[in-house]
């Protein structure tokens, strides 16, 4: 198991940076719109960290991290078929890889594919 993407929703994305920044000696970059607005940061063994603020005023903050999977399709028939429910199918962001949510035991989960 591998995270390639920890995202983290947050009411003030600066200060997270900054804070990550002080304490873990990285640099986060400008927003990117493909990633929702985050600001990220790469990190030596190439998972990237993106900090964002909500995209709704109905999302609450959270951290979810989207585990690099082989094939999207079966890791979400796979967590479907272990109770999970798909908050959001697999979808492509151009030249990033496809990604998924669900939810399961209170938690939001992610998947991702290169």
């Amino acid at each position: 198991m591998k995270v390639h993407y920890l995202e983290i929703v947050s009411e003030d994305v600066d200060a997270v940076c900054k804070a990550y920044e002080a304490a873990h000696g990285v640099r986060f970059g400008e927003p990117d719109e493909l990633l929702g607005g985050a600001r990220t940061c790469t990190l030596a063994d190439g998972s990237i960290v993106g900090v964002r603020g909500p995209l709704r005023s109905t999302e609450a903050p959270v951290v979810r991290p989207y585990w690099l999977v082989e094939d999207i399709d079966q890791a979400v028939a796979d967590v479907e078929a272990a109770g999970a429910k798909v908050a959001m199918a697999p979808m492509e962001i151009p030249g990033k890889g496809k990604f998924a949510i669900y939810i399961l035991g209170g938690n939001d989960h992610g998947l991702w594919q290169v």
